[in-house]
Order: C-alpha cells, then structure tokens, then sequence
C-alpha cells in the first residue's frame, strides 16, 4: 500500500489521456453490464420453466387457434393432472408502446395448472362474479398506478369487439396477482376467457395455448406424444414441447439473443483492447527515463515490473466497477420494455474477472519491457 501513492502518481501523470481512456473502459463495461442484464433477463422464463408442464400449440404455427373442445380431450389423457388455455391478446394501455401482456383464462383451471401465481381467493370469487372482471399482476398495478376497482381500457391488436373496426376493450380491477418466484411475470393481467370468446368478433370456440401439468415429471415425453397422436390427421394437429423447450423457441423468434450479445460485447472488447494497449504503450515510453531513474534509486527490476501492472490493474478494475454499477443504475428505467431485469452476481464476478484479464494483457508488455530496462541506456534514450 505504501507504494499506492505513487502508482496513482504515474496514473494521473496525462490527464486528459488517463481519463479518456478511463471512459472509454467504462463505456465498454457499462455495455457489458447492461446486455448481460437483459440477456439474463430473457433467460429468466427458460430457467424458471417447470419440469411437469407441457405447453400445446398449433402445429404449423404459434400464431394459428386450437379448438376449445380440445381442452377436454386432453384433460381425460392418462398422466395429464390439469390443463389450461390461453391466447395472446395483443394488449396495450393507452399507447402502443405500453404493451402489457393479457391472457383471456379460465381462472380455476389456470390456478390450478400454473400454481406459482398467487391470489387471494376473494378475488378469484370476484373475477367469477364480473364478467368483465380482471386479475392484474403487481408490477403492472405499479406501473400504471391503477387501483383496485377501476375500470380501464385496454387496445388489442389481434381481437376486434362486436365490429371488426372496434379493438377497444374495457375491464374492471377485481384484484392483483402475484409472482414470487419471479417478480417479473406480475407485468401482465388475467381475465375471463367466456366474456372474450362471446365479445370478440371472430374465432369464437378457439384458444391459443394449452397449458398441460402431468402429474409425474417423468413421464412428460409420454404424455407430450399421447397428446400430438390424439390429434395427429385433424384439421388442427398439435405440437407440444415442455415448458423450457417452449420458451428456448418463443424467445429465438427474436433472434439469437445470446449470440447477439455475445458478438456485440466481444467486438467492444476486442476494439477496447487495442485502444488501451496503445495508449498504454505510448505512456510507457514517454515514462523510460522516469523509470530509469526509478532503478538507479535502488527498486528492483520485479518492483518496477509491479508498478506498470499495478497502475493497469488500478485503471481497469475501477472503470470496470463504475461502469458495472452504471448498468445497475439503469436497469429499473428499462424495466417497462424487459421487465424485472438485474445484474446477476455472476456477470459482476465475470466482469471483474475481464477487467483484471484486460489489465493484464496490457500492462504485461510495457511492464516486461521496464523489467529488462538497462539504466544507461535509458537515460541516454538509446
């Protein structure tokens, strides 16, 4: 420690070339940090997917309607413990950029099927008895400052109402949801699959998704194929996955987030890489008599080697922390376009991690360099 002083000496010794390359370290980790985040983020629902539940879709696509009457098909299945539907409604509030997913369900059979969503049985009670009633999660209720009892409208881009001109809707708050496992999936709201199958203005008789929990995990690949043969020739073959595999393919309709950001990050660092380690050359070569004369009062060649890497280390590790706790500060503003997201412990190990590795690779060729400095030579800037 005794040293440190003049390890921050030397740092600071080109102000303006110390603090833009400092910002250019914080940039890349505070990009680092942020798409870590979000690529956790979409992980999330692959990670949290149960292993005893099965989702059916339409077998040429996600977007194509299954008829109801399949619900009580496979209910009667051997292995199937419960089974729920649901349909994208394509919903928003007010403003399209406020998306808020909207699932018309059968609120007991729901419950029963995807029991991590809890709600007091009052409202449950209360959705039943109102047909236009509607469940919303908790984040959602903070997001748009609703209140229990409050009648909102919402916009569907998918189901018109009455008229195919009318995608206005109305719905009244009997009570909230919530999510503990994960506080993420409390963005959306529930409401009564009757009331929207008799409003909307086509595919009545018709869902989405089913949702299907078996009652023994093991036997999942068995019951997903009993359900796919049940159906095999219809008009409306069936294609079901587990719960993980289903979300693994919703979020690659996006894209390969985790290439993407993998890709993205790498060429910010490999850019990074040579930026710094020119910068850090160039101060080394201005400091070889500094350093010379460092030797001639008696610090050793290993001492002088520790004093370029310290002051490499020193610069990287500190951006690398601002710019990680950059990232955190800015995930609550991004949370109404990707939900709950946060830096997992983790990505700050990793980030530390590189910024270490990155201080390394280039402090070690100016430091080697000090090492085998020769005195004479280098105050005769031979």
């Amino acid at each position: 420690m005794k040293f440190l002083p003049l390890v921050w000496a030397g740092l600071w010794r080109k102000r303006t070339r110390t603090v833009l390359t400092f910002l250019s370290i914080v940039i890349a980790f505070f990009l680092f940090g942020l798409l870590q985040g979000v690529n956790a983020a979409f992980g999330r629902g692959v990670d949290l997917a149960n292993v005893d539940r099965l989702v059916v879709t339409n077998r040429i696509a996600l977007t194509e309607q299954l008829p109801y009457a399949y619900q009580q098909q496979i209910a009667a299945l051997d292995g199937v413990a419960s089974v729920a539907s649901a349909t994208w409604f394509g919903g928003y509030y007010q403003d399209p950029k406020n998306f808020i997913f909207a699932s018309p369900v059968e609120i007991d059979r729901y419950l029963a099927t995807v029991p991590e969503v809890e709600v007091d049985e009052a409202a449950v009670q209360a959705m039943q008895q109102n047909r236009t009633g509607v469940l919303v999660g908790e984040k959602a209720m903070e997001r748009f400052g609703w209140t229990v009892g409050e009648r909102i409208p919402l916009q569907s881009t998918i189901w018109p109402q009455g008229e195919i001109s009318n995608l206005a809707w109305a719905f009244d708050i009997v009570g909230t949801y919530a999510t503990p496992q994960d506080p993420g999936q409390s963005m959306g709201l529930l409401f009564n699959y009757a009331y929207f199958d008799e409003a909307r203005f086509y595919g009545n008789g018709t869902v989405g998704w089913y949702v299907v929990r078996v009652d023994d995990p093991t036997r999942a690949a068995s019951v997903a194929q009993a359900i796919d043969a049940l159906f095999a020739n219809s008009p409306n073959e069936t294609r079901t996955q587990s719960e993980k595999e289903f979300a693994q393919s919703f979020i690659k309709q996006f894209g390969d987030i985790n290439f993407i950001v993998t890709s993205i990050i790498g060429a910010v660092f490999f850019t990074l890489l040579f930026l710094t380690g020119n910068t850090m050359m160039q101060a080394f070569r201005e400091r070889i008599a500094e350093l010379a004369v460092l030797k001639t009062l008696g610090f050793q060649d290993a001492g002088v080697l520790a004093l370029v890497l310290a002051e490499a280390l020193l610069l990287c590790v500190l951006a690398a922390l601002l710019g990680l706790g950059l990232a955190v500060l800015a995930f609550p503003a991004l949370e109404q376009y990707i939900g709950t997201a946060t830096l997992p412990p983790v990505v700050l190990g990793a980030g530390i991690g590189i910024a270490v590795l990155l201080a390394l690779i280039i402090g070690l060729p100016p430091a080697l360099r000090g090492l085998r400095l020769n005195i004479v030579d280098a105050l005769a800037e031979r």
